[in-house]
């Protein structure tokens, strides 16, 4: 589902293992391969949120920044 531009919206389902399956379109427009890692971010008020792929190490070097004053 297309909500406009650079917007888009998919469901997936939650199985019994709780596993979903990525949408082939979603998997084709981000580059998601088989074998790849995903970083799945929760915020209990606005929800789950995947950044894209390879944003792992900008989120970790964010959130684990040292600063000039921390390193004294």
């Amino acid at each position: 589902m297309n909500a406009g531009k650079g917007y888009h919206a998919w469901t997936a389902t939650v199985g019994e293992k709780g596993q979903i399956v990525i949408p082939k379109q979603a998997r084709e427009l981000f580059g998601i391969k088989p074998g790849d890692t995903l970083l799945i971010l929760g915020d209990e008020t606005r929800g789950l949120a995947i950044p894209p792929k390879g944003a792992f190490n900008d989120i970790f070097s964010q959130a684990f920044h040292e600063t000039e004053e921390d390193a004294k």
